[in-house]
């Protein structure tokens, strides 16, 4: 199939599908015209049958010329789990689920039959117009189209919250500037570490008083970049407040969590949006600790995570164990990569990140650690942070709460 022989609503889902080629834009100028139409083919499939929202995809399988996927009704998710009539028993565990919406959604032919046996569901054909190659990129490809019409779950993933201030009591007409101030320190922050070198695939998801931000990537190091760019997302608004004359400017005040959480993408008329929204046990820790903060404070909440490596698929993997001081230490050992960094002009000297604590003497800290108590009596640990970042001639820019400005007992 030539892509000219693609039907008008054909043309329409290639533009639709564009996003996933982008994200993979040196490795699929090798596909060929028939393959990328293959795609195109199977991704209309997709939308068929993920039917505006009603279904969610959970597997796929190649399957001679084709692939086979599993399609259940967008509520079975959570029905599977929960006792059946008549029984205290669940159809399959949670953990059974949560291992099929996380990682990689392709599953043997093996596989494939045993879940569909679990779940009481018939896998789904789909007749393609070639067979697949098996090629990795063709892989990954489908993987992201797969995931885009269902449910992922992530165990560890780093996730950072910045909340305007006082925003409730702003005017709307200031609330959208302050907004719009915010959306631009993001992208500006993105592109300072596109110019050196630093990959962050960042999507945000908005929290009503400002945004929910996170690396699509994993890994360790995508996590680690995360931490650096929500500094600089500080640092270009510390830097835009201290110039503004008006309330077009927010004043901020941030989180940073690793934990468990569920992604997906919402219906947008005909089409899911290509934007990522998240909820889980890490927006639900932010969310409570961000309460607790003050106004231009940065909170690290305490966390344990395996974090992998981030090499690529085709390299060996490890695990990271690792609490929140062990990942700052990693976040300050790996700021030599920002070298170069420039504000207004001025380049960055250095960098410098760390937990905040009592001043034990002879130049020594310990780490304090906070215990934050919500309004629903929960409690948890938290860390203050400081970033400190050098320019060559200018001021530098100092981020975050002294700690002996915080007013807690030692």
């Amino acid at each position: 199939m030539e892509l000219d022989d693609l039907s008008q609503s054909g043309i329409r889902r290639i533009a639709d599908f564009s996003p996933y080629l982008d994200q993979l834009a040196g490795l699929a100028q090798g596909m060929g015209l028939r393959q990328r139409s293959n795609l195109v083919y199977l991704e209309s499939c997709l939308h068929q049958h993920w039917s505006l929202g009603q279904n969610t995809i959970l597997s796929w399988a190649p399957l001679d010329n084709g692939v086979l996927i599993l399609v259940v009704p967008h509520y079975a998710i959570a029905e599977y789990t929960s006792p059946q009539a008549g029984s205290n028993t669940s159809r399959v565990s949670g953990h059974f689920i949560t291992e099929l919406i996380s990682g990689e959604r392709q599953l043997s032919l093996t596989q494939m039959q045993k879940v569909a046996r679990l779940l009481e569901v018939e896998p789904v054909h789909l007749q393609l117009r070639q067979a697949l190659t098996g090629h990795k990129v063709e892989t990954q490809i489908i993987e992201k189209m797969i995931r885009r019409y269902g449910i992922n779950y992530v165990a560890s993933r780093a996730v950072t919250l910045f909340d305007i201030v006082g925003f409730s009591l702003l005017t709307p007409f200031e609330q959208m500037t302050q907004l719009n101030s915010l959306s631009y320190s993001l992208n500006s922050a993105h592109a300072k570490m596109l110019e050196q070198d630093v990959g962050i695939n960042f999507a945000r998801s908005s929290s009503g008083d400002g945004f929910y931000v996170w690396n699509r990537d994993d890994g360790l190091e995508a996590n680690v970049n995360l931490y650096h760019f929500m500094h600089i997302v500080l640092a270009d608004n510390a830097i835009a407040k201290s110039k503004s004359t008006t309330k077009s400017v927010p004043r901020l005040r941030a989180c940073f969590h690793v934990g468990a959480c569920y992604e997906f993408h919402q219906a947008e008329g005909l089409n899911p949006t290509m934007h990522d929204f998240i909820v889980g046990d890490v927006t639900i820790e932010l969310a409570r600790m961000i309460e607790a903060a003050l106004p231009g404070q940065i909170l690290v909440g305490e966390f344990f995570a395996d974090l992998q490596d981030g090499l690529p698929m085709d390299h060996a993997q490890t695990q990271a164990h690792m609490d929140a001081v062990t990942f700052l230490q990693r976040a300050q050992g790996n700021l030599a990569k920002l070298g170069g960094l420039e504000f207004c002009g001025e380049r960055v000297s250095a960098i410098k990140c760390y937990l905040t604590g009592e001043n034990m003497g002879g130049g020594q800290f310990n780490i304090r650690r906070l215990h934050i108590r919500d309004k629903h009596g929960l409690s948890r640990v938290a860390y203050n942070a400081k970033v400190n970042i050098y320019r060559d001639t200018a001021e530098p820019i100092l981020l975050g709460i002294e700690d002996k400005k915080l007013g807690v007992p030692a």
